[in-house]
């Protein structure tokens, strides 16, 4: 016998773009159903490195990484844990003249996003943070920034936006999502979701909802590369990161220190494994940045699914072909710390027609070629009562 559920805003994806975007609609009493076809926060959400920073971002996300920042300081009023978020710094390496000329050209770009960019020359790397390798030229540090737990936080999003009251469904695969004139209609299987607005949050998967409201985009799948090592005794007190890529890597309060850096391996539309010669490369990369780490046991190696653009913007706002349908995909690797402003953004279309924040740099119609703006809106939003937790 088929489930039906008619509801305001149907989600396809429980990461944190999807889960914040329930939890901020519940928020404002929004009836929602959330739609996730493993379990909230487990794919590209739930296994990334965990940074949650700012600095490197281009200028168009510089206003949405801002909002973020701000979030990220309310997390436990949020989601009611702190996720092991600490604003330890982070701080972006050069290793030649040109990466550190680079890394001074952007902080003369960014001023007035509030990241406080201090740069640092070789002696003072040397003087604070002795346990760098000597390839290190110079560095910009942005105090504020930081990490977090991404296994925490990114369920506990989808966990308290059904504490609030929404209808949060793990473990449902969408097969068909089209809209039927009247309203959006989603099935797996025996259920049916019916809905007058939807968020498309699918991920590396998003991109084939998009194509089949007739707006293909040329999103594709990354598979980032990280580690983790043994406990070992404290000595990295920031988030690093390089000038042009290459390495990142964090230590945790428990000693562990999380390392990223290259590709893995992709086995399947849906899955990636680590590759040998790429974690050999990395081992190498870190004890190199890192003497402290040599010798020390690496516990596991990992990889996730994530989707990208060849921009390495997200796709983020009102579809340009279908009203009520809004987008949010394609975070290319870095859409943890932007994560919840994102799922704000989109309750913000939802309920009010526009976002506070500048989206447009990220619209669908970027690669569709469709005019794109501000969708028609469909009447206004139905409220409901706000249960409490």
């Amino acid at each position: 016998m088929i489930e039906r559920i008619d509801t305001e805003v149907a989600i396809i994806g429980g990461g944190i773009v999807g889960g914040s975007a329930a939890l901020f609609l519940r928020r404002l009493g929004v009836p929602v159903v959330l739609l996730e076809a493993a379990l909230c926060g487990a794919r590209a959400s739930g296994v990334n490195y965990g940074g949650v920073r700012r600095q490197g971002r281009g200028l168009e996300q510089m206003p949405l990484a801002r909002r973020a920042h701000e979030l990220w300081g309310q997390l436990p009023e949020l989601i009611g844990i702190d996720g092991e978020y600490v604003r330890s710094g982070h701080l972006k390496l050069a290793c030649s003249d040109a990466d550190l000329q680079a890394l001074h050209a952007y902080r003369e770009q960014t001023r007035g996003f509030g990241m406080n960019l201090q740069m640092l020359d070789q002696r003072t790397l040397a003087r604070r943070f002795g346990w760098l390798g000597e390839q290190v030229v110079g560095g910009s540090l942005c105090p504020d920034d930081g990490h977090a737990n991404p296994r925490l936080v990114s369920p506990a999003f989808g966990r308290a936006a059904r504490a609030l009251g929404a209808d949060v469904r793990e473990g449902t695969a969408v097969t068909e999502a089209i809209h039927d004139g009247d309203r959006f209609v989603l099935r797996v299987g025996e259920l049916e979701v019916r809905a007058r607005f939807l968020l498309n949050c699918a991920g590396a998967w998003a991109g084939r909802f998009a194509q089949g409201f007739g707006e293909a985009v040329p999103e594709t799948s990354i598979h980032p590369l990280m580690m983790v090592t043994e406990p070992l005794p404290l000595f990295m007190d920031v988030s690093l990161g390089m000038q042009g890529g290459g390495i990142y890597a964090r230590q945790v309060a428990r000693g562990n220190c999380v390392i990223g850096g290259g590709r893995a391996v992709a086995s399947g539309p849906d899955y990636a494994r680590p590759g040998r010669d790429a974690t050999g490369t990395l081992m190498a990369n870190a004890q190199r940045l890192l003497p402290a780490l040599r010798g020390a046991q690496v516990i596991r190696f990992w990889t996730g699914v994530e989707g990208n653009m060849p921009d390495h913007n997200p796709v983020l706002g009102p579809s340009a072909t279908v009203p009520g349908l809004f987008h949010a995909f394609g975070l290319s690797g870095a859409g943890f710390q932007v994560g919840p402003a994102v799922g704000e953004a989109l309750s913000e279309l939802v309920v009010h027609g526009r976002s506070s924040i500048p989206i447009d740099a990220f619209g669908i119609g970027r690669y569709t070629g469709a005019a794109h703006g501000a969708v028609p809106r469909l009447g206004p939003v139905r409220e409901q009562t706000l249960e409490s937790p």
